[in-house]
């Protein structure tokens, strides 16, 4: 991916690691456009930032497409897809109570993404050199116990990730992954001020650095994911489950 003179889209990116990427695409020499669902928070953001706008609702199909189209008529030569759509939260299967909890974190970590794709795909195929962005987690790869369901939506981003790579090969299409660690944002309550994450100024700077560095990377790694992202292949896998239990 380059690192400028792009035209990128990321839904999600009123606050956290969304709108600290736009910041810095923008910075980079990149025409951004921000999606997300408070129509007061995305017209705050374009009146500080000068980010144009739309609003959509990553559950919801109809909203998706009208925010598609909607950003197609404004933005003919938007070559980015940065797919953000996420929510985390705890939940425990020994009580059957779990499954409603369960199936929002899916709808929005798994069919948001998939809507976001279908939505977009044919488009970005038609732009010469485009990059489709997924957003996984370094949990994807070692399991935090209190959120399985989170946790099992990234490994399926992973391997969805993996896999579309495969079938978009002889296209214009390069599908890059973005595997944060914990990073200081409030994706649960309480993260943003937890010394033991990441502060989220230096993961994106690092991860702006990485896309720089490395133009054809296929996944965005910064260093302190790594220890997640290599625990099974490294031959760790079991110490390294023992060890982020006994901080969570």
């Amino acid at each position: 991916m380059n690192i400028t003179d792009n035209t990128i889209f990321i839904p999600g990116a009123t606050s956290g690691i969304g709108l600290a990427l736009a910041l810095r695409f923008q910075a980079a020499g990149n025409t951004v456009i921000i999606g997300g669902r408070r129509a007061d928070v995305l017209a705050d953001l374009a009146a500080r930032h000068g980010f144009d706008t739309v609003t959509l609702d990553t559950t919801d199909p109809v909203s998706v497409l009208a925010a598609r189209d909607e950003v197609l008529t404004r933005h003919a030569d938007l070559n980015v897809l940065v797919a953000m759509a996420g929510i985390m939260a705890a939940d425990d299967v020994r009580s059957s109570s779990f499954l409603e909890g369960a199936e929002r974190i899916v709808d929005t970590n798994i069919n948001g993404p998939l809507r976001l794709v279908a939505a977009f795909i044919e488009h970005l195929q038609t732009r010469p050199a485009a990059t489709l962005m997924t957003v996984s987690s370094g949990l994807a790869h070692l399991p935090l116990a209190f959120t399985p369901t989170y946790n099992g939506t990234k490994a399926f981003i992973h391997q969805f990730s993996e896999t579309i790579r495969l079938q978009l090969a002889d296209t214009s299409v390069r599908v890059v992954e973005l595997v944060p660690p914990a990073v200081q944002t409030e994706l649960m309550a309480g993260n943003s001020t937890d010394e033991n994450f990441m502060p989220l100024d230096e993961f994106a700077d690092e991860v702006m650095g990485l896309i720089e560095s490395q133009p054809d990377a296929t996944e965005i790694l910064v260093e302190r994911v790594k220890f997640l992202r290599f625990a099974e292949v490294e031959g760790r896998y079991a110490e390294s489950v023992r060890a982020i239990n006994a901080h969570a």
